[in-house]
């Protein structure tokens, strides 16, 4: 009979295991537990969420996007300098993004530039996505499981602008836009903004669904169409004001 040598590696500390397809469920579960332990730690009740193109280059003149990047760091500063002084016990509407470049970075370097606590969910990819710089870093977050990303970047929401952008930005501007339809989350709750109306106008045809009755008309109100900063500031300040 062989003997043991020395002590078997305790099981939370086996990483063979951790990582194996028996350990998926401590995987998703250490994301759902890790976010919400640091988020709750560091005082978070509510956020505003941008949605955008990562490719979005503010050095590119050339380039649509570069107007929404700027205008996103615009509003995000204005949104965050309004949030500082709303503080009963905790941080109200703090910005939080996918943590990427593009109008994810715009909108953290907006809220740093406020002074403000900012939040970026990064996800891992075949090509990674550095953290932009703009980030506060205790309140840098690494996911593996986009659903689990997905939940977290929701959750604290009290508004989700969604920023000219491509399939990840369809991806969760349609998740969010279907949890309203059915309710799973409230309209009163949460106030969706499409911003930059000709862009999103042109890529959604969303009449079409009205007139082959594939949604109802009431439907298309379940957000609200902004183009520009001032617009976009004044509307989300007077419905996050009713949300204290």
């Amino acid at each position: 009979m062989n003997k043991i040598n020395e002590f078997p590696e305790i099981m939370y500390r086996d990483h063979e295991f951790l990582e194996s397809l028996e350990g998926r469920t401590l995987r998703i579960l250490s994301e759902y537990l890790g976010p919400m332990s640091k988020l709750d730690r560091m005082k978070i009740n509510s956020t505003i969420l941008f949605l955008g193109s990562a490719k979005a280059d503010p050095a590119n003149r050339g380039s649509l996007l570069t107007r929404y990047y700027w205008e996103a760091e615009e509003l995000a500063y204005r949104l965050a300098k309004w949030a500082i002084p709303l503080k009963p016990k905790g941080k109200n509407f703090v910005i939080c993004t996918g943590a990427g470049p593009g109008i994810m970075e715009a909108a953290n370097r907006g809220a740093a530039r406020a002074g403000a606590k900012t939040i970026g969910m990064n996800i891992s990819l075949p090509q990674p996505q550095s953290p932009n710089t703009y980030i506060t870093p205790d309140l840098a977050f690494a996911f593996h499981y986009f659903f689990m990303r997905k939940f977290w970047l929701v959750y604290k929401a009290k508004a989700v602008l969604a920023f000219p952008g491509g399939f990840g930005t369809l991806d969760e501007f349609f998740e969010i836009l279907t949890l309203i339809q059915t309710s799973k989350i409230s309209k009163k709750e949460l106030a969706l903004v499409l911003y930059g109306e000709d862009y999103w106008r042109e890529v959604l045809k969303l009449d079409v669904l009205v007139s082959n009755k594939a949604i109802a008309p009431e439907d298309l109100n379940l957000f609200t169409f902004c183009n520009s900063p001032d617009a976009a500031f004044a509307l989300l300040k007077k419905k996050l004001k009713a949300m204290l």
